[in-house]
């Protein structure tokens, strides 16, 4: 009788047994502080971090809102003595054959994750709705740690996808915000003669525009505050920009629809005001797409909805099966990505980086830690 061994492999070069990572306390609390190493076991993987980058969910999680922290609607869903980080790419260091070769990778590959790790066994997996696992554990929040740190350890149960070694780090983790506007896109059901508003030129925004450019839409017509965020917004595919603070957008784009409105209205600032401006300027019969996740409630005329439009309001959560087409369109290199990853930070300055994103002037679009940078 013979008997085979799943051995694991790790990479030449020396695994420390400590590294150094951002830690979660509570609300305003994160540390940087000196955790072991992850040993992988079977099915899993162990990644250097490459690249982190930092989300407006992070900052809100960082500064308390309810859905993470909970309110009398709702239990806490984030969690303490959890390392933060859900949008990353990490270069593959250890693991064993059976997974190296389940996954079709290799020592040394790079890969970026799925944010959410899904349980596979509730009712929303098993329809194939795995984005809306009824369990919900998420890198960085729930359940798995993230990768504000050295080293991160992948799951069995996580997705995982190929990425280019040769991008910059802080631009193959774009992929992640990349997928999730993707998935707003898709949700939009765009054809050839509409009129798309993108309202926000941040990172999520802009991801938007550029997936909607992909559908090739009649005219794509960005909103935001800042000019200098509008200027990016043309450069991803943005047909007409609107400064809101300058100008009436729904006046504009009703005369630009003979008096109708917008066709889609993809929400992706998460500014409370942001979602009755949208319900504003569509149509009747429009549809309104909603990414943004909110620090506070928003109050809304439902009857514009019902009884005035008849909208069709569709909600959007991460970037189901649109990974692979945003890891395509950055390795691509035609988005112009220097401008739209604008700061890079060593883990010793998180806290700098989550101030900067947290900044309203606009002074950044995506933020990104780098664990090797000094």
């Amino acid at each position: 009788m013979s008997m085979t061994t799943n051995t694991t492999t790790q990479t030449t070069a020396e695994i420390p047994t400590t590294m150094r990572a951002v830690v979660v306390h509570g609300p305003e609390d994160y540390r940087l502080e000196e955790r072991p190493v992850p040993v992988p076991g079977p099915g899993e993987l162990l990644l250097r971090t490459d690249a982190v980058g930092i989300c407006a969910s992070d900052l809100k999680c960082y500064h308390g809102a309810a859905k993470f922290w909970g309110d009398e609607n709702r239990a806490a869903w984030a969690e303490t003595d959890r390392i933060p980080g859900h949008e990353f790419v990490g270069t593959i260091v250890a693991g064993d054959d059976d997974t190296l070769t389940k996954r079709k990778v290799a020592l040394g590959d790079r890969i970026a994750c799925e944010q959410i790790v899904p349980c596979w066994e509730c009712r929303y997996c098993l329809e194939g709705a795995y984005w809306m696992c009824n369990v919900h554990d998420m890198f960085g929040f729930k359940g798995y740690d993230g990768a504000m740190a050295e080293y991160v350890l992948v799951p069995a149960k996580a997705l995982t996808h190929p990425v280019s070694s040769a991008l910059p780090g802080q631009v193959a983790a774009f992929a992640e915000p990349l997928s999730c506007a993707f998935h707003a896109v898709e949700r939009g059901d765009i054809k050839f003669g509409d009129t798309v508003v993108i309202a926000g030129a941040g990172p999520i925004g802009l991801s938007a525009i550029a997936g909607a450019r992909q559908k090739n839409p009649l005219r794509i017509i960005a909103l935001d505050v800042v000019d200098a965020k509008l200027a990016l917004a043309e450069k991803v595919g943005a047909d007409m920009t609107i400064n809101i603070a300058e100008h009436d957008a729904v006046s504009i784009i009703k005369d630009l629809t003979d008096g109708y409105g917008a066709d889609v209205y993809i929400e992706a600032t998460g500014h409370p005001s942001a979602v009755p401006q949208g319900l504003n300027l569509l149509r009747k019969l429009g549809t309104f797409v909603e990414y943004s996740v909110f620090k506070d409630a928003v109050s809304v005329d439902w009857s514009i909805i019902s009884d005035d439009k008849e909208l069709d309001v569709r909600g959007a959560h991460l970037g189901p099966h649109t990974w692979p087409a945003a890891i395509k369109l950055l390795e691509a290199e035609t988005l112009p990505m220097d401008e739209i990853c604008t700061h890079q930070f060593p883990l010793e300055r998180f806290q700098d980086a989550l101030d900067l994103v947290g900044d309203s002037a606009g002074a950044s679009v995506k933020v990104s830690i780098i664990p090797a940078m000094s």
